[in-house]
């Protein structure tokens, strides 16, 4: 009977004076039901029908469930809650209660209710009598409901107990759920305790109550003198029905738990496909015996409680074995980089709000590469399986691998799309590829339908910084554009570059620009350290538990003391694409400022342009424009722009009024040394400048 909220009003007018003696007489209890309160005030009769002392009754409804049984408590309280919510005056029904013996008695109830002038509920007058001398007549019927009702309670029990366990994924979720009040409540249990099998010895996964662990049962053998390791042999359940059949059954377990008012016990093989993988056993400390209905019921939670652990045990090995693979597959250790802090994470999906964690195909990677530079990647496989993570791991060896050659941006992410596109795969994945060198801090970035990185200055400002972009990898090869567009940035020192997946941006119900604006006013209010960044992004996205996993790159630039020699850029250069032409120039301003060139800067600019637009102009195909700084004491700036044709350039005068001619005479004019060398089946144009330095 569920408690109900209320104030004592006066008794109906047609109530006795003195009712006692009368109900006596006809054999009845009453009982004064306070909504307000809550407490369920019975007399001396009542108690004897519901054979409950007043020294063990303490006024509250929920006291007697021991005495009413689940199944007739839920039908009772809808009968009150029906009559209370149609403005009924009054209710009547016949239940069965449970006296101390275990037997069943049909006792009849009627109850009064009492509303104030509002109309609303205050209180429940009635009475309640023993019905058996009625229904005797009914014997036949009545068993036959009794037999009816008890198939039903195991249905019930067993329905909210599976219920309960179908959104457990790991052990210790099923040991959550019915640990949990309400799951022993279920079960009509006080406590449980809980064992697995695991290479011939059992090991204990849920110890019951606090202070109930019993030294040397941790990890015992299938053949010691416990219950748990009994049922696990025999494969038959153990029903302890007393706590004198309890210290004399198992006299070694008995005294260590004599403390916990254990009246009966029943211990159940969990058992799948014929194999024990395991024991429970339910401790109950306000009953004795079991009715074999009651038997039934455990038995088919046994059964159903070891289907769940199955299941558990099978995900929690899949999980080991796929997150093994993410592991794998993923970057052991991130190199240290000279001139910058680096912080990468990783957070496997949550998949339908559980703890339990999935495989997924997103990745980092830092790649070292010559003169000063480094490689910064972000991706994300198509898919949440172990085939996703295995593409990924051959897609990231790859995109290493090209860039290690000393490949332009544009060409590894070009490369990777047809790699992907060949392998035995209907996969794409997203991509985004930054090529920074450190010493200038000019990045070079490519994105293959991967969100846009984001930068953060050291105030906290933080941008998100627009990519153009190609289509995804394995994608762009399919339909045969293989274009990726090189778009140059500036990272000052100090200043963060952020490259992530789109598990940390995304959010139920927002569309993308949104999660980008909410990721940037997070980044901006975040710590400075980057390792304290990544960390407190991470806990956000566990706070969220999304369904999507989340891959994770901080590179902040220290920036350097003086120069390095060894320094080199490259930029791709398409013919028809001015974008790629002024971010090769935008390239060069920085580079040869951060080199300490700046009084050269128009020089170097103006000599590459011109070699650049030779190149388009004269040959066919696209032009790559590579900077370096070269020397230490006498430092060098080299600018080489290599092209496809093997024609050589010649020096040619222009007329008074030609428009060209003079890219070579301005090249010997404003460099001191230059040349050509052939690059195998074109040529490379080169021309030196020297710097202070």
């Amino acid at each position: 009977m569920a408690d109900r909220g209320a104030s004592a009003l006066s008794l109906p007018d047609d109530w006795p004076a003195h009712p006692d003696p009368i109900l006596a007489l006809n054999r009845m209890g009453s009982f004064d039901w306070d909504l307000d309160s809550g407490l369920f005030h019975m007399d001396a009769r009542a108690h004897e029908i519901f054979d409950m002392p007043p020294a063990e009754y303490d006024g509250r409804p929920e006291s007697l469930s021991p005495r009413v049984p689940q199944a007739e408590g839920i039908r009772l309280d809808a009968l009150v809650a029906q009559a209370i919510k149609d403005g009924s005056e009054n209710y009547g029904a016949y239940f069965r209660i449970r006296r101390r013996d275990g037997s069943l008695c049909w006792t009849h109830t009627q109850g009064y209710i009492r509303r104030d002038e509002t109309g609303r509920p205050r209180r429940i007058i009635g009475i309640v009598r023993d019905a058996a001398e009625e229904l005797r007549d009914l014997a036949d019927r009545r068993d036959e409901a009794a037999l009816d009702d008890a198939r039903r309670e195991q249905t019930n029990v067993v329905q909210l107990t599976t219920a309960a366990l179908a959104h457990a994924r790991t052990v210790r979720e099923v040991i959550d759920v019915l640990k949990d009040t309400h799951g022993l409540t279920h079960l009509g249990a006080t406590s449980l305790v809980m064992g697995l099998v695991e290479a011939g010895r059992i090991r204990l996964v849920a110890e019951g109550p606090a202070g109930s662990f019993v030294p040397g049962t941790l990890v015992t053998r299938i053949d010691e003198p416990y219950p748990m390791s009994e049922v696990v042999r025999t494969l038959s359940p153990r029903f302890i029905e007393s706590p004198e059949e309890f210290a004399a059954g198992y006299p070694a377990l008995w005294p260590h738990i004599t403390d916990l008012d254990i009246t009966s016990a029943a211990y159940l093989p969990l058992i799948v496909q014929t194999r024990p993988i395991g024991a429970m056993g339910l401790l109950y400390s306000d009953r004795r015996g079991f009715t074999p209905e009651e038997r039934n019921i455990l038995v088919a939670l046994g059964s159903s409680i070891a289907q769940s652990l199955q299941r558990a045990m099978f995900y929690e090995q899949e999980k080991d074995i796929a997150q093994g693979l993410q592991q794998a597959m993923l970057p052991r250790t991130i190199p240290s980089v000279a001139g910058a802090d680096v912080a990468v994470r990783y957070r496997a999906a949550t998949i339908g709000g559980s703890l339990g964690r999935d495989i997924g195909g997103d990745w980092y990677d830092l790649i070292p590469l010559p003169g000063g530079r480094v490689g910064a990647v972000i991706g994300d496989v198509q898919g949440h399986d172990t085939h996703a993570a295995a593409v990924m791991g051959q897609l990231r060896i790859v995109l290493r691998a090209y860039a290690a050659e000393g490949h332009t941006p544009a060409t590894v992410m070009a490369r990777a799309s047809v790699f992907l596109h060949e392998l035995d795969t209907d996969r794409f994945a997203t991509c985004l590829y930054a090529e920074a060198d450190l010493s200038t801090g000019v990045v070079q970035v490519v994105r293959a339908g991967h969100i846009d990185p984001l930068v953060r200055a050291p105030g906290g400002a933080c941008r998100r910084v627009p990519v153009a972009g190609g289509l995804p990898l394995g994608l762009s090869a399919e339909f045969g554009t293989l274009e990726y567009p090189v778009t140059t940035l500036e990272l000052d020192p100090g200043h963060t570059l952020l490259l992530c997946t789109d598990g940390l941006v995304e959010q139920p119900g927002a569309d993308l620009d949104d999660g980008m604006k909410t990721l940037t006013a997070l980044i901006a209010t975040g710590p400075d350290d980057v390792r304290s960044l990544a960390d407190r992004l991470i806990v956000v996205a566990e706070e969220r538990a999304g369904d999507d996993d989340v891959a994770l790159l901080l590179l902040r630039r220290r920036g350097l003391d003086t120069p390095r020699p060894g320094g080199r850029l490259q930029q791709l250069v398409i013919p028809g694409d001015p974008e790629a032409l002024t971010g090769a120039r935008h390239m060069i301003r920085a580079a040869v400022r951060s080199w300490g060139a700046r009084d050269r800067a128009d020089e170097v600019e103006l000599v590459a342009d011109e070699l650049i637009t030779n190149a388009l102009m004269h040959t066919e195909g696209a032009a790559i424009l590579t900077l370096r700084v070269l020397g230490n004491s006498d430092r060098r700036l080299r600018v080489e722009v290599e092209d496809s044709s093997s024609a050589l350039p010649r020096r040619r005068e222009a007329g008074d009024s030609g428009v060209s001619g003079r890219g070579l005479l301005l090249v010997d004019l404003l460099t001191d040394e230059w040349g050509v060398e052939a690059r195998g089946g074109g040529k490379c144009v080169w021309c030196e400048f020297t710097v202070s330095g």
